[in-house]
């Protein structure tokens, strides 16, 4: 609970922070909170379904809302109905809000498994002060993921397959990179078959088939939607400018940052250090010998963040259900803590400083896409 009250505490201080920064803007901060950028797609589908909204900017950049995934706008239009006296809006921040919380549990849970009390409260703090961690007070999928990644791996991790299944599934409806939790889970099942020598589980085996469903499903129904049933939703994301290249289109963008600049420099710039201290992140979680599931997941995510193009600025927002590389992080911390509390305390002021303050810039000032 100490944790969980902590991680409140931050992403309260961080969320009153962006709204004391939106009023002095000039905006309203519950539509900056509940509003902004995808936030109005999602609330769009809520409201009307798929297909009422389409942005044209030229032949080759159709932006639909087909490239959205139906679970958080599903909830969004659940919760309204149970409330209606409550705008899409406030729904939508209730959803992710809820989620947040559901998700710093879940985190806890299996970094305390697998560290112990101490580096799992760390872990949770950690997640609630990463730079881009004003993404979790926002009407964002981010949070919804993410509680139902940390949730299905510690089924994994306790071998309670059809709820790592089922979770998978329901991650796989939240986010394209929803497929990172299905992989983990398949991944898991695979090595425990291999342990038992190929003997059959019905549990293993029904929850490793349920784990891709939902991603899997709603990529074949806008496939079919688009009368391209295996290809439709690539061609969506296509043109919206997003493709997996193995990181061209990301290299680009780097070697025009460093040569020339842009309006976008100071969230670019911090989007490439993001995604650089992921990938030593992972090492170190791969040198930690984490358990498989958490590598595998792991690992997508950071493979979809990197190798994929489209809008560098939210490479970091991708990476934000990533929460396993935050663990070594956290181990060593705690063994600060133990040691040294007050540079433990200091590192941790940093960060809560940092990210409050960058958290407002971000979504009030630097006008870039999340």
């Amino acid at each position: 609970m100490t944790a969980l009250g902590l991680f409140a505490a931050a992403r309260l201080t961080g969320a009153a922070a962006l709204a004391l920064a939106a009023w002095l803007g000039g905006q309203r901060p519950l539509a900056v909170l509940g509003r902004t950028w995808d936030s109005l797609w999602y609330l769009g589908i809520a409201a009307h379904g798929y297909g009422a909204r389409t942005l044209r900017f030229g032949p080759d950049i159709v932006q639909s809302d087909l490239a959205f995934f139906p679970l958080y706008p599903a909830l969004i239009r659940a919760l309204r109905t149970l409330l209606p006296f409550l705008s899409g809006g406030a729904c939508g921040l209730l959803v992710a809000w809820a989620a947040a919380l559901a998700a710093a549990l879940g985190i806890h849970r299996v970094a305390a498994r697998l560290y112990g009390p101490v580096t799992a409260s760390l872990a949770v703090v950690l997640w609630g002060l990463l730079p881009h961690a004003v993404v979790l007070s926002l009407g964002y999928t981010e949070p919804l993921l993410t509680a139902l990644a940390a949730w299905a791996l510690y089924a994994v991790l306790n071998g309670n397959w059809l709820w790592a299944g089922s979770l998978a599934a329901l991650a796989g409806l939240a986010r394209p990179n929803g497929c990172a939790v299905a992989a983990a889970v398949v991944a898991a099942a695979l090595l425990e078959v291999l342990r038992r020598r190929g003997r059959v589980v019905p549990r293993l085996w029904t929850g490793a088939l349920l784990a891709p469903m939902g991603w899997c499903a709603y990529v074949l129904w806008v496939g079919v939607r688009t009368g391209d049933p295996l290809g439709g939703y690539f061609t969506v994301q296509r043109r919206w400018g997003s493709s997996f290249d193995l990181g061209a289109g990301a290299a680009r963008t780097v070697k025009e940052l460093l040569l020339h600049g842009d309006r976008f420099a100071v969230p670019r710039t911090m989007s490439l250090l993001i995604v650089a201290a992921a990938v030593l992140l992972y090492a170190l979680l791969l040198l930690d010998r984490a358990p498989l599931p958490l590598l595998v997941y792991s690992g997508v995510l950071l493979l979809v963040a990197v190798g994929g193009s489209g809008f560098f600025e939210s490479k970091p927002r991708f990476l934000l259900p990533a929460f396993p590389l935050l663990l070594p992080l956290a181990a060593a911390l705690a063994r600060t803590w133990r040691t040294r509390p007050a540079q433990a305390l200091t590192v941790l002021g940093a960060l809560a400083g940092f990210s409050t303050a960058y958290g407002a810039y971000l979504v009030v000032y630097a006008h870039t896409p999340l």
